[in-house]
């Protein structure tokens, strides 16, 4: 079978894989600490007994766009934003730790500090539970007090210490559940006290929409051309039969 189609083939596969990647980035322009993804085309010549012409394509790893989003001004006490470079640490379901950018804050019914999207917040001893009905402040430097009705500023208790982290980029792979993780085998950072977060700030996505849009039209448009590609193989395929029939 002519190589052709296995050239044509590739290059539609990872155009849908890219497309797809591009779509999720385009659902979440509006995520608070979004990272958009990032997927890259690379060539990988086919090797047979003919001349080096033809090459399929494949995706490299995916990796992620690490620059910081903009910064939003909400007033409410418990949504952080991180300034500059750095992490906050979550508890997983299995027990480990991941790290995230999302700063809407929640307090649980088991009192627990925890994401909008229910994840535990680490603190200096784990996950970190505040007194309930307490109200929260966030300090620049992570640490979280708690003031009960009616009690008086200067009687504000001290619950803990978020964990805020920064480990290097390149340590960092995206999970599923858009989290980041250390690579395999990597221990996980300590804390930096070198963090800052501002309160009352959230920061949102870094993905840009205009982009986003032309990336989409982009890969639309590349495969197409794919399936050009293995029409023109078919159309070479049916002359050829046609020729051998005339034989």
């Amino acid at each position: 079978m002519d190589r052709m189609i296995y050239v044509g083939m590739t290059g539609a596969k990872q155009a849908m894989e890219q497309q797809a990647a591009v779509a999720n980035n385009m659902a979440n322009v509006s995520t608070p600490g979004f990272r958009a993804q990032i997927n890259n085309y690379r060539a990988v010549p086919v090797v047979g007994a003919e001349m080096a012409t033809r090459a399929m394509v494949v995706a490299t790893t995916p990796g992620a766009d690490m620059r910081s989003g903009p910064l939003m001004q909400t007033g409410r006490a418990l949504d952080v934003a991180i300034r500059g470079d750095g992490w906050l640490a979550v508890q997983t379901p299995d027990g480990g730790e991941a790290y995230t950018r999302v700063g809407n804050l929640q307090v649980g019914a088991d009192g627990q500090l925890m994401t909008l999207d229910a994840r535990p917040l680490l603190g200096d001893a784990g996950p970190m539970v505040v007194p309930p009905g307490s109200s929260l402040v966030v300090a620049d430097d992570g640490v979280v007090t708690a003031l009960g009705a009616g009690d008086p500023v200067v009687g504000a208790a001290e619950v803990g210490r978020l964990k805020l982290v920064n480990p290097p980029t390149a340590d960092l792979v995206r999970g599923d559940d858009g989290l980041f993780r250390m690579q395999a085998g990597m221990a996980a950072p300590p804390a930096d006290p070198t963090v800052r977060l501002l309160s009352g700030t959230l920061e949102g996505s870094n993905v840009n929409a205009v982009e986003a849009m032309v990336d989409m039209i982009a890969n639309a448009r590349r495969f197409e051309m794919q399936m050009k590609t293995l029409q023109t193989a078919e159309n070479n395929d049916q002359q050829a039969n046609k020729l051998l029939g005339n034989g």
